[in-house]
C-alpha cells in the first residue's frame, strides 16, 4: 500500500541474567488473548507494555531456568513493544474497534516501519514488499473515508449502477458465466450503506494489526540480535517449519535466499496470519462482504514496480457459447476476488513476488531509491481519486469481443 524518517536505531541487549527482577512467574504461559489483534494493547492484557518492565522480567524469566516455551508470549510482547516504539505507535491505544479516523496515523506508521526495517536490513525483502504493498493498502484507507471517493457510499453505489448497465448488455445466456462477484457488485453495490463501509474497515485494520503483531516482533529481534534473536524465538517455539526455513533463508545470505525467504513469509501472512479473517470478511454482513471485497480487488495495484494489477493479472474472458468456437468476451477486471485464499496467493506467489525480486536484483539502485521515497508522497500516487478515470473507463468501456476462432 514515505518519507521515510530512517531513524537512529540503537542495537537492543537484552541481559540474559538478572541480579535482581521481578518474579517472573506472573509473566508465563501466557494464553495470548489478543493475538489476532482485534483489540487495544500487546498480546495479551496480563504483559505490561512497559518495555523496562518487560526487559526486565524476560531477564528474569530466562535467568530462572524455565523453558522459553513457558515465557514466548513474554518474548513476543517485549519485541513487539520495541517494534512499536520504533514505528512511534501506541500500543495501548491502537484499537481496530475504534475505527478509521483513531488509527489513520497509525495505518501509515505500520508501512514506514516496514520500510525502515528494510533499508537498515535490505536482505529483510518481505518487509521491503510490505511496506511498498502498504502504499496502495493505505491508500485505500484513505479512500475509504473520503466522501469524494469511489468507496463512500455514492461511489459504490455509482460503480454498482455502472456494472448493472454493463450487464444488462450482455446476452442473457453469458451473464451466468460473468465472475458472481461482479454480478454481486451489480445488484448488491447500489445498497451499500456506510455501516457497511464502516464495518468493512474494521476488518482491514484488525487484519494489519495482526500482520504487525506476528512479524514484527522476529524481525526486530533480528535486526537488533542477528541470528541470536530468532534462536531464541525457535527455542520458545515460536516458529513453524516454513518460517524457521524462511530465516535460513536469509541466514544463507544469497539472492536466491532472500528471494525463497520473501515467498515464504509472505505465505505465513497470507496464508497462516489473516487466512481467517479474510474467510470471515468475505462471508460477512450477509453478500456485502463479498461486494466490498471484490471493490477492494477491482481498485486496487500494489505500488511494487512491474506488478500487474489484478484485473490486468487476471481478467475477465468468457465464451459467448461454445468455449471452443465461439467469441469470447474480454473485459480488464478481476476474475477473482482478493478475499479468496487461492487466487489471493497465486497473484501474490506469481506477479507481487517475482515484482518485487526482479526489481532488487536487476535495479538495485532503483530499488533502494524507491524504498526511500517519502511514504506520503508515495500514497498520495496511490489514491484512487487521481486513478478513477481509469478504472471507470475499463470498467465500461473497454469490454471487447474476439470473434470466433477461424475453423
Amino acid at each position: 500500500m514515505v518519507c521515510l524518517a530512517i531513524c537512529a536505531v540503537c542495537t537492543f541487549v537484552v541481559p540474559t541474567t538478572a541480579t535482581a527482577g521481578p518474579d517472573p512467574s506472573a509473566y508465563l504461559d501466557v494464553a495470548e488473548a489478543n493475538r489476532d489483534g482485534t483489540a487495544a494493547g500487546g498480546v495479551d492484557p496480563a504483559l505490561p507494555l512497559d518495555r523496562a518492565i518487560l526487559e526486565s522480567a524476560l531477564g528474569a524469566a530466562r535467568a530462572s531456568g524455565a523453558d522459553p516455551r513457558r515465557y514466548a508470549s513474554l518474548l513476543r510482547q517485549y519485541w513487539l513493544v520495541v517494534g512499536a516504539e520504533n514505528a512511534h505507535i501506541d500500543l495501548a491505544g491502537w484499537d481496530p474497534s475504534r475505527g478509521l479516523a483513531a488509527n489513520l496515523e497509525t495505518v501509515n506508521d505500520v508501512y514506514v516501519n516496514y520500510l525502515r526495517l528494510t533499508n537498515k536490513h535490505p536482505e529483510l525483502c518481505w518487509s521491503g514488499m510490505a511496506g511498498l504493498a502498504g502504499v496502495s493498502f493505505a491508500a485505500g484507507f484513505y479512500d475509504l473515508g473520503d466522501a469524494s471517493a469511489i468507496f463512500s457510499v455514492p461511489g459504490v453505489h455509482q460503480l454498482g449502477s455502472a456494472a448493472a448497465d454493463l450487464i444488462r448488455g450482455v446476452p442473457p445466456e453469458v451473464v451466468g458465466r460473468l465472475p458472481e462477484d461482479l454480478r454481486l457488485l451489480a445488484t448488491e453495490g447500489p445498497r451499500v450503506t456506510s455501516a457497511d463501509l464502516d464495518w468493512y474497515i474494521g476488518r482491514l485494520l484488525a487484519m494489519q494489526k495482526h500482520i504487525f503483531m506476528d512479524m514484527v516482533p522476529m524481525h526486530e529481534a533480528y535486526s537488533a540480535l542477528g541470528r541470536e534473536g530468532i534462536d531464541e524465538f525457535a527455542r520458545a517455539g515460536l516458529l513453524d517449519d516454513n518460517i524457521a526455513r524462511a530465516w535460513q533463508s536469509i541466514f544463507d545470505g544469497t539472492r536466491q535466499g532472500n528471494a525463497d525467504a520473501l515467498v515464504r513469509m509472505a505465505s505465513r501472512e497470507q496464508n497462516q496470519i489473516i487466512a481467517d479473517q479474510w474467510d470471515a470478511t468475505s462471508g460477512g454482513r450477509g453478500v456485502m462482504g463479498r461486494v466490498m471485497t471484490y471493490l477492494t480487488t477491482v481498485a486496487g495495484k500494489p505500488a511494487v514496480p512491474g506488478t500487474r494489477a489484478p484485473g490486468v493479472y487476471a481478467p475477465i474472458d468468457v465464451p459467448l457459447g461454445d468455449p471452443v468456437v465461439s467469441p469470447r468476451l474480454h473485459a480488464p477486471l478481476p476474475d477473482f476476488n482478493w478475499a479468496d485464499r487461492e487466487p489471493r496467493w497465486r497473484y501474490i506467489s506469481e506477479d507481487l513476488a517475482p515484482s518485487y525480486t526482479r526489481m532488487v536484483e536487476e535495479r538495485p539502485d532503483k530499488a533502494a531509491a524507491l524504498l526511500r521515497i517519502p511514504f506520503a508522497d508515495q500514497m498520495a500516487g496511490g489514491r484512487l481519486v487521481p486513478r478513477l478515470p481509469d478504472l471507470l473507463h475499463d470498467l465500461t468501456s473497454t469490454w471487447e469481443l474476439d470473434p470466433a476462432p477461424a475453423r
